[in-house]
């Protein structure tokens, strides 16, 4: 018999990291904060799909968060394809540093989760100066840069425990069947 079990596990993580995506995007198009000058939260889809690049790379593959990220920018009224594009390319920087990562402490990965949140935040609104786009207040800007960058260790706390994303071990097999 052929082991489905790495392959069903596989698929089982793609679609509960998407369906945890929809779920952020459900509770973000609430209008729960009628009020302006409320909270400022943090940016929690790009957070877990940070803490899950750098955890299971294969759980979320490129064309994944492409296509989930492209959608928050169109539900979330951003200019389309500009966060996702930064997003996606700091996932797939996560990906590849995700080796050297798994045996490195949770500092490391805070320092290169942050840098990555901050270039994003920074690029973000350069471009959006560079194309003569409306470029948001600086303020909430930076207060959401520095709030995401403080909830990363909290996501990064959820996704281990309770959803069960860890750092694969040296001889784990992956979804292709490959030892890691």
């Amino acid at each position: 018999m052929i082991d489905t079990a790495p392959s069903s596990r596989l698929w089982t993580m793609r679609i509960a990291f998407s369906a945890l995506t929809l779920l952020i995007l459900f509770l973000h198009l609430l209008p729960l904060q009628t009020a302006t000058g409320g909270l400022i939260w943090p940016d929690f889809l790009l957070l877990f799909a940070l803490a899950w690049s750098v955890r299971r790379p294969d759980y979320v593959p490129a064309t994944l968060l492409a296509v989930l990220f492209l959608m928050a920018d169109l539900l979330l009224q951003r200019p389309p394809g500009l966060w996702a594009l930064l997003a996606l390319i700091a996932c797939e920087q996560m990906k590849t540093q995700s080796r050297s990562l798994r045996d490195a402490s949770l500092a490391t990965e805070l320092v290169s989760a942050v840098l990555w949140i901050v270039g994003i935040g920074i690029a973000y609104r350069l471009t959006l100066a560079v194309l003569l786009v409306e470029v948001p207040q600086l303020g909430p800007t930076l207060i959401q840069i520095v709030v995401t960058a403080i909830a990363y260790p909290v996501v990064v706390t959820i996704t281990h425990v309770l959803m069960g994303v860890r750092k694969p071990t040296p001889g784990d097999i992956d979804g292709k069947g490959v030892r890691s």
